[in-house]
């Protein structure tokens, strides 16, 4: 596990994760890259916020987490940078995104916060 991932995520909840990027994909809007998930996340616009566990260097995301808890923004990890980039419509890698008009996913979205929640006073 990268140094940067501050909690383990569950294959089911990892799966509902992605389904939710999915959704939004399709029925609100994505900031994908690192750079366009640091925006969102600093101006308060990002809903979730999903880094892919196997990034590197690691420097390129180790920053969001502690951002995305500056902002109250709530975060979550996937294991690999693909399937992000699958889940994001994307033929390539992407090391993170930010949903930031939830659509159609907003009881995914919710369900994953709450796990999270959960994940995060148990670590």
């Amino acid at each position: 596990m990268a140094e940067y991932v501050k909690f383990n995520v569950p294959e089911e909840l990892e799966d509902t994760t992605l389904e939710a990027i999915e959704t939004a994909r399709a029925t609100g809007k994505l900031n994908i890259g690192t750079n366009e998930v640091t925006k969102a996340v600093e101006r308060g616009n990002a809903d979730l916020v999903v880094i892919a566990e196997d990034v590197e260097p690691p420097e390129v995301v180790m920053h969001l987490p502690a951002i995305c808890e500056e902002k109250s923004i709530p975060y979550a990890f996937v294991g690999e940078k693909e399937e992000l980039g699958r889940a994001c419509g994307l033929t390539v890698q992407t090391a993170s995104v930010a949903i930031t008009e939830i659509g159609d996913a907003k009881d995914l979205v919710d369900k994953v916060v709450d796990q999270v929640k959960t994940l995060k006073a148990t670590e």
